[in-house]
């Protein structure tokens, strides 16, 4: 890859900026595509932000940026993303700082505050190369600064017409998929956490092998459609919504017992109950353990090491199973009315088993 440096002035850089949905994001008289494909969304906090214009004003040196030349003669920035935008949204007059105890945008600035940070000079390396080349180089440079999530990369590896169609749905701030699925999903779009989960339930948790497969598909209609499906069926099922649903996995749930003729209001009388259980330990696995009746979802409360010893003294350290003679660390607690039946996790319904019965008793 070849790597040359070259300085821009900010009032050429911000020259033409244009932040738009569709056509994606410009600047330096519509040049520099600030945001190419491999990307990440904008992440900056206010503060990180605010930082960047500090660091103009102030004159202070910004880490350099790195800029891809395309065969046609335009740009592609390969990194400082995050900069550029702060600074363009400063003087487009989209936010504004604190200066000497005042919220300044860069319209308030006096012409020689704003001539202070539009003649400030970046330093930027030019590089040219083949795609993989560039996208090896963003992966390297990136190590360093905010890491990326393993979605970004994959957004990176895989780039192309169905990584950006996707983002438009799974991706932005606001977007329709944050509309009909943050009330049960956890995660940040911009950080590409609705996009991975996505993938991931639909392709069994194989994203990479989703994304290889469909990397130059036009658009990304199928995952779009499936993801509706999930929260269709999801608000049908569990029509009373809790905010322990954010934590649980709907897609499995959803591919697994999609066509079930499920009852909401069964269904509805069970979660309650399980709601209110003392000996439910985790409250989201509530949802897939009433659809299979799995124990190993609601993690039910363990017996107390004073439980378990009382336990143990009173059966003198004998297995009731085997009637074997055992020290207490060679036993485990079991239910004597199992919870599934009514039994508490109570001293009254604690009974030590030696390791092998216990496990011979759940293998059966």
């Amino acid at each position: 890859m070849k790597i040359e440096l070259f300085k821009l002035r900010i009032r050429d850089l911000v020259d033409g900026y244009e932040d738009n949905d569709e056509l994606g994001v410009r600047a330096y008289g519509g040049k520099l595509d600030v945001r190419p494909p491999y990307q990440r969304e904008f992440v900056y906090k206010d503060k990180q932000r605010d930082a960047v214009v500090e660091t103009l004003r102030k004159e202070f040196p910004l880490n350099v940026m790195y800029w891809a030349v395309q065969n046609d003669g335009t740009y592609e920035i390969i990194d400082g993303q995050q900069r550029t935008i702060s600074i363009c949204q400063y003087a487009e007059g989209d936010f504004s700082i604190q200066i000497d105890g005042h919220q300044l945008a860069f319209h308030n600035l006096q012409p020689n505050q704003q001539d202070q940070i539009l003649d400030y000079e970046l330093m930027v390396y030019l590089c040219e190369g083949t795609d993989s080349e560039k996208l090896d180089w963003f992966k390297t440079i990136n190590i360093a600064g905010e890491k990326l999530t393993d979605q970004e990369l994959r957004n990176a590896v895989y780039h192309g017409s169905w990584v950006t169609a996707a983002k438009k749905y799974f991706s932005k701030n606001g977007c329709p998929a944050y509309a009909i699925g943050s009330d049960y999903m956890s995660g940040v779009p911009i950080r590409q956490d609705y996009l991975e989960t996505a993938i991931e339930w639909i392709n069994g948790g194989d994203a990479d092998g989703y994304m290889r497969d469909h990397q130059h598909d036009p658009n990304a209609n199928g995952l779009w459609l499936y993801f509706q499906n999930v929260m269709a069926w999801v608000k049908a099922t569990f029509p009373k919504w809790r905010k322990e649903m954010r934590s649980v996995q709907w897609g499995p749930l959803y591919n697994a017992y999609k066509d079930a003729s499920l009852d909401p209001t069964q269904l509805e009388a069970q979660i309650k109950n399980l709601m209110i259980d003392d000996d439910v330990t985790r409250k989201p696995g509530i949802y897939p353990y009433v659809l299979s009746g799995e124990e190993k979802h609601l993690s039910i409360r363990a017996f107390t090491d004073n439980q378990k010893r009382e336990a143990y003294e009173q059966q003198e350290g004998i297995c009731p199973s085997c009637k074997q003679h055992f020290e207490l660390a060679e036993m485990q607690a079991d239910h004597k009315t199992p919870w599934s039946k009514g039994g508490k996790t109570t001293a009254q319904n604690c009974v030590m088993l030696c390791a092998p019965c216990n496990r011979k008793k759940w293998d059966v």
